[in-house]
């Protein structure tokens, strides 16, 4: 058992015995009285428990200390000439240092109405005097205890905004890089617009963020024979964007050495393939690639620009509309599956017959599956409807604006544009 023996000195009882409480975070400690018999019992005191412990005879003389190294700890009595110890510890709270210090008033005032104004100026705790070593220990040890979860508090905070930090920074640097894609991904749509012969074809690409998975286009290898599409790969981001870059190489418009669309014959033209063969060559590519998981849903079709005939073929794509030039409309096509998705595959081509003024649309689910602000998808009848509706005004370019700008009228804001979208808009006039 741990023997003690004591004396009071001054309102102070002096303890000889050493302490083993663990005072942590608290190394330095400040004593400010105008009393200098008070200074040396507490300096004693502290100093035998293993503090470093400076001191100083009025507020004013310890604010000057505390400002460029201030303590852990300051024991600060209320009563003093000049700045009172309650003063004081408003000043010392006013400093701008980085780290918390605990401070403890020294009085003889018990009366509730003064506690509270000690807490409202900045105090961690009080003692009442006489001061005993025991109770005086305790409190150090307990406002120590307050400091270590406070300094661990801080430390975990400084990681935390260190991390954030970083992760700002490479935020900044996938955003500047996914800008960078955007400009890509659009230089596979070099033209929204073109004409051939007395036709029109025209392009819609909204993707939903940075960069996106629909991919439209349009090529022609010669007079009077014209292809173009509309293409949905699954999923959103980069991977879906990487893929349409790949499919945009797959059917170029300037390479056509490359664009398995066509084929070269008797060396001097290109002629452009069967649908139906472009979508097997494309489905057989996708799956020879192991680890690809991605696949796309497509129309693509070709149209003889001299008789309106047009063929095509629906991978699992939203149904092609037809708007004929006597206001009706229908849709083309029996859905079939998406292209990449199975092996061995076959693709069934669909034929209609263009008259001039009539048009064609291919679009996305970016449309048909929009929620509406009321509730429930645009689907299949509101788009023909609203199809309708901008087949009154202007045609080519506009046409697309006004379907896009009527979209976001009536798409839910909560929901906004969830998914990519597109269109290409086939405008027959006669050969």
């Amino acid at each position: 058992m741990t023997q003690r023996r004591g004396c009071w000195v001054q309102g102070v009882r002096l303890e000889q015995a050493n302490s083993d409480l663990d005072f942590g975070a608290i190394r330095k400690v400040l004593v400010v009285d105008d009393s200098r018999l008070q200074r040396r019992i507490l300096v004693a005191s502290l100093k035998k428990w293993g503090f470093e412990v400076i001191e100083a005879d009025s507020g004013d003389v310890a604010l000057d200390m505390c400002s460029d190294d201030p303590p852990d700890l300051v024991l600060s009595d209320w009563v003093m000439p000049g700045m009172s110890g309650l003063e004081f510890c408003r000043s010392f709270r006013a400093l701008d240092t980085k780290q918390y210090s605990y401070f403890i008033l020294l009085t003889s005032k018990s009366e509730k109405q003064e506690v509270a104004r000690g807490l409202d100026a900045g105090a961690d705790d009080f003692l009442i005097k006489p001061l005993e070593a025991d109770e005086l220990r305790a409190r150090i040890a307990a406002g120590a205890r307050i400091l270590d979860m406070q300094r661990e508090l801080s430390e975990k905070n400084r990681i935390i905004e260190s991390a954030l930090e970083d992760l700002k920074l490479a935020h900044d640097a996938i955003d500047k890089d996914l800008m960078q894609a955007r400009k890509i991904q659009e230089s596979l749509v070099p033209e929204l617009t073109r004409q051939f012969g007395k036709s029109q074809v025209s392009l819609l690409l909204k993707p939903c963020g940075h960069i996106g998975g629909d991919l439209v286009g349009m090529f022609s290898p010669g007079e009077n024979r014209l292809g173009f599409y509309s293409i949905d790969v699954s999923g959103h981001g980069i991977t879906s964007a990487m893929m349409t870059a790949r499919l945009g190489g797959y059917l170029s418009s300037s390479h056509f050495d490359q664009n398995v669309a066509m084929e070269r014959r008797f060396s001097k033209f290109y002629a452009l393939l069967p649908p139906e063969d472009v979508a097997d060559t494309l489905n057989s590519r996708l799956m020879a690639d192991e680890g690809i998981e991605e696949y796309f849903t497509m129309v693509y079709a070709i149209v003889d620009l001299r008789n309106g005939h047009l063929k095509m073929v629906q991978a699992g794509h939203p149904h092609p509309l037809v708007m004929r030039q006597d206001g009706s409309a229908e849709f083309l096509g029996d859905g079939g599956l998406p292209v990449g998705l199975l092996p061995d595959v076959s693709f069934q081509q669909v034929q209609t017959q263009l008259r001039p003024g009539d048009k064609l649309l291919l679009y996305s689910d970016g449309f048909t599956e929009c929620h509406l602000e009321g509730g429930g998808m645009l689907d299949e009848d509101g788009l023909r409807e609203m199809a309708l509706e901008c087949a009154a005004g202007p045609g080519g370019p506009e046409f697309l604006d006004d379907m896009f700008w009527r979209l976001t009228q009536v798409m839910s804001p909560d929901d906004g544009m969830g998914d990519d979208v597109s269109a290409v808009l086939f405008e027959y006039n006669g050969p």
